[in-house]
């Protein structure tokens, strides 16, 4: 399945914020950064579905929203090629309630009534298992997303969803494949779109060619009621910390870097690589002299 209509041919943003059917971009200001901000997400999002063909027969997506900058962001992008006819799934929202420390409960339900979108908030006490298994002054953020992400997995299969459909961009992918490089000696990132483990689910991630640095801009204009993701009193890992300031610095020394790394990613040459279970280099065979 494709998308319908090339993304030049969307009406300018102004005109969409007085025709939208609910309060969406009530917050978005009028102004031509924003009109143009909003179209490359639009166009980056749109690109990544085609990409990675992530219609196919799919009929129902469910949106992991956990309430920062990125999920906000991929939940309002869905909606608005949804709207558009330009993405003919059904949505429903999903935030996981993992019974962290002064977790504000209201925000989300109010925020996602407000906007008239399908939703599900689920309660299920993870962080009681994480404080029991992760030691003292370890982070909690590996355990918790796996927990996380098993409970999403049970409640797309609840709701009759084909796809999970998660707010990892374009800076996460970089950051996971150089933290497979130097930590874990293999070439891997991070796929705009897999099977799960049991084979009856999709992972996708439309925000693949978003970069991170645009979608807060993007939450920031839009006033997203953003929910801190340290409530527990954790920090990612000081390793994607790292990978995040070496590919900051890059960028700020050589503008573009990260936009050429991401498109190396999808221009593999498997013959000059070092895995023969990649290529098979004992077949090679030098063509007869004449």
């Amino acid at each position: 399945m494709t998308l319908a209509a090339p993304i030049e041919d969307m009406d300018d943003a102004a005109d969409v914020e007085n025709s939208f059917p609910n309060d969406l971009y009530a917050h978005a200001p009028q102004t031509t950064a924003f009109n143009k901000l909003r179209k490359r997400l639009l166009r980056q999002v749109r690109q990544a579905i085609e990409d990675f063909n992530m219609l196919g027969s799919q009929k129902r997506w469910l949106i992991g929203l956990s309430g920062g900058k990125d999920s906000y962001s991929l939940l309002a992008l869905l909606m608005d090629l949804k709207w558009r006819g330009l993405l003919p799934v059904d949505l429903i929202a999903c935030n996981l309630d993992q019974g962290q420390p002064n977790f504000p409960k209201h925000v989300l339900p109010d925020y996602l009534k407000g906007i008239n979108v399908p939703h599900r908030i689920e309660y299920r006490d993870t962080y009681s298992v994480v404080k029991e298994k992760v030691p003292e002054g370890a982070t909690y953020c590996s355990l918790c997303s796996r927990l996380r992400r098993g409970n999403l997995y049970r409640i797309a299969r609840e709701e009759s969803c084909d796809a999970l459909v998660l707010g990892h961009h374009r800076d996460d992918i970089l950051e996971t494949f150089f933290m497979n490089l130097f930590h874990g000696g293999r070439l891997a990132a991070m796929p705009a779109k897999l099977l799960n483990d049991e084979g009856d689910l999709f992972v996708l991630r439309p925000l693949a060619y978003c970069a991170e640095e645009d979608l807060a801009k993007f939450a920031a204009l839009m006033q997203f009621p953003i929910i801190p993701c340290d409530l527990c009193g954790s920090q990612d890992g000081l390793q994607r910390n790292a990978m995040k300031q070496m590919l900051s610095t890059m960028e700020l020394q050589m503008p573009g870097r990260k936009d050429r790394m991401l498109r190396a990613l999808s221009h593999v040459n498997p013959s000059h690589l070092l895995d023969p279970n990649l290529f098979d280099f004992a077949g090679l065979t030098p063509s007869p002299k004449s």
